[in-house]
């Protein structure tokens, strides 16, 4: 899915790396625990959370990640602001709660990371 269409399901602001909307995702994590990103995200995924410090930035590179949504309204400072633009990494935030985001995406066909292992 385009980073495009997530923006326009989510009603989503764009933060930086406009330039970047037609790259495509191919699942979603949403969590605000970055050591689960480190262990479970396995493919371009999108990550959504609620957690704003520059490790989000960080964890997203760690796992080739090109797009970042904030929730809940949450807005990244500046440091990672500049940090994401040095890397081409989308980054917007919604309005919607972290379980509806992710809702939203999924029902509209964007998958998510493969499941947990028993």
């Amino acid at each position: 899915m385009k980073i495009s269409r997530l923006q326009e399901l989510l009603d989503a602001k764009v933060l930086c790396c406009e330039e970047n909307l037609g790259k495509h995702v191919y699942s979603a994590f949403g969590c605000d625990l970055m050591s689960d990103v480190l262990a479970y995200v396995t493919d371009q995924a999108v990550l959504l959370t609620g957690l704003v410090n520059p490790q989000v930035i960080r964890t997203a590179l760690m796992m080739d990640m090109v797009c970042i949504i904030f929730v809940r309204s949450k807005a990244p400072n500046e440091e990672m602001i500049e940090l994401a633009k040095e890397n081409g990494i989308v980054m917007m935030s919604t309005n919607k709660t972290l379980y509806n985001t992710c809702g939203i995406l999924y029902s509209n066909g964007l998958i998510g990371t493969a499941e947990v292992p028993k």
